[in-house]
């Protein structure tokens, strides 16, 4: 009989599916953990981007450009990493 907690579509599932899902889920995890890790570095950036703003001569701001970096590193894997825990298929 087919495990009643398991959503619908997942409760007949060979086991060749199962490990895809896991791997999946474990990717999206990964994602996750990244994203957490880059939103530390960019809160820790902040505390020099206001000075680099406030100082720096032209478009010389290299903490400015490392925190927008993080940001955007930040937004990519938490996205992704949702995306691929939700369920959604890999692209291989």
């Amino acid at each position: 009989m087919a495990n009643m907690s398991l959503p619908p579509e997942e409760r007949n599932l060979t086991p060749d599916q199962v490990e895809a899902l896991d791997m999946r889920r474990r990717r999206g995890s990964m994602l996750l953990t990244l994203a957490g890790m880059f939103t530390i570095i960019a809160v820790l950036l902040t505390c020099w981007v206001g000075q680099d703003l406030q100082y720096a001569p032209g478009f010389s701001r290299p903490m400015t450009y490392y925190f927008l970096v993080a940001c955007g590193i930040v937004v990519a894997a938490l996205i992704s990493g949702l995306y691929l825990r939700r369920g959604a298929p890999e692209i291989h």
